[in-house]
């Protein structure tokens, strides 16, 4: 006859108002020697948000598949410094402010003619430094929750302080702000200063306490307003001269495709991470749907990206140039759909997932920026932009 050990060892996370249990339980044979699967945990996480309840139960079997998952981050912890400084840098995830810049830029040069490349290199500075405040804010208030006490690409992982860490990343938001205020008072656009700064708004309650809505699950939606119609259009407005550029439907409607393929980017990263975001209390949306659940999504929004492009281009709202330069970056698109497919319940290798999106990320948003200006350029042989 098997003996089975039990143990109740309950966690209350009170700052989150998640009540985590576990139930360990090992088997032992008759013999006192473990049996092939030898420890099965459940965790049941509890959350209340407003009236709702979810629960989230994860399974774990630790066989002899266990071995091989310890050696594997016996590797992880021999990644050379340097290799682990480029992780932090994180320099692809920096077109997230250059797609919006060159969309917004070139819509305004569609429409009007006008372009400044001073003022859209003062932009694109600036719109590095808030990035870069995102990112070290970001590994801050991780670190704080205990999200990244196991990333050793973390910032303060590696540089080991957490208050320097958080000093210049708000010396750089300050620095940024300034350069676009800079180009808002050039460009005489109040408009522009404004949706610039609900775009920074929307990264602070992201992840900033006291409202950390990523981990509500809610940083899906802040980083689309924040990276597409807020920044995008904003953006556009900045290439204004003598006046204020009018807001079109041209614009609108590019700022909707940069902020959905800007979101993709976001919910891929989450793959890797549910390990560690469970514990925290981090209800990312792959903690809640599982990945199976989250590979599925990542087909539907890329189908839903390129349904939305034919059908600006239907309506004229984006020139048939713009339409045709993207409906090339179908491939990308399917390779991001089957690499996600293919890898999502390999921690290791679905760990790429958001460098595929930022490859998809930043190849559509040239051709479609590339399409906007060759529209004004032969504008007899394209469909006009809509107004």
């Amino acid at each position: 006859m098997s003996a089975t050990l039990c143990n109740l060892n309950p966690i209350n996370y009170q700052t989150t108002q998640i009540i985590t249990s576990y139930y360990s339980v090992a088997t032992l044979s008759s013999e006192g020697k473990r049996s092939p699967c030898c420890c099965i945990a459940s965790r049941v996480y509890r959350s209340r948000l407003g009236d709702r309840h979810i629960k989230i139960r994860r399974q774990y079997c630790w066989s002899s598949n266990s071995r091989a998952q310890h050696s594997e981050a016996t590797k992880q912890d021999d990644v050379p410094r340097e290799t682990l400084i480029w992780r932090a840098i994180k320099l692809p995830i920096y077109s997230v402010a250059l797609v919006p810049i060159t969309v917004g830029s070139a819509a305004a040069y569609s429409l009007s003619g006008l372009f400044s490349a001073r003022r859209y290199l003062v932009i694109l500075a600036s719109s590095i430094l808030i990035i870069t405040w995102l990112n070290l804010s970001n590994d801050v208030y991780d670190f704080d929750t205990g999200a990244d006490v196991n990333k050793k690409e973390s910032v303060v992982n590696l540089v080991g302080s957490r208050t320097g860490t958080l000093i210049a990343a708000y010396l750089l938001l300050v620095l940024g702000f300034m350069g676009l205020s800079w180009a808002s008072l050039e460009a005489g656009s109040l408009r522009s200063i404004l949706l610039l700064a609900s775009a920074v708004i929307c990264g602070y309650i992201y992840q900033c306490p006291p409202f950390r809505l990523s981990y509500q699950g809610l940083g899906e939606p802040l980083c689309f307003a924040a990276f597409g119609p807020f920044a995008t259009t904003a953006f556009y407005l900045l290439q204004s001269s003598t006046r204020e550029l009018p807001v079109s439907g041209t614009i609108l409607c590019a700022s909707v495709l940069a902020g959905f393929t800007t979101t993709l980017i976001l919910f891929c990263s989450h793959f890797h991470q549910i390990n560690e975001d469970i514990p925290v209390g981090k209800l990312s949306p792959l903690v809640r749907l599982g990945t199976n659940a989250g590979s599925e999504i990542v087909k539907v929004a890329v189908v839903a990206l390129y349904a939305l492009l034919f059908a600006f281009g239907l309506t004229r709202a984006l020139p048939f140039s713009s339409v045709l330069l993207c409906a090339l970056t179908l491939p990308v698109g399917n390779l991001v759909v089957r690499f996600v497919d293919e890898n999502h319940e390999d921690k290791n290798k679905i760990f790429m997932a958001k460098y595929f999106c930022v490859r998809l990320h930043t190849i559509f948003g040239a051709a479609l920026a590339a399409g906007l200006v060759v529209a004004r350029m032969i504008p007899g042989r394209l469909v006009a932009v809509g107004h």
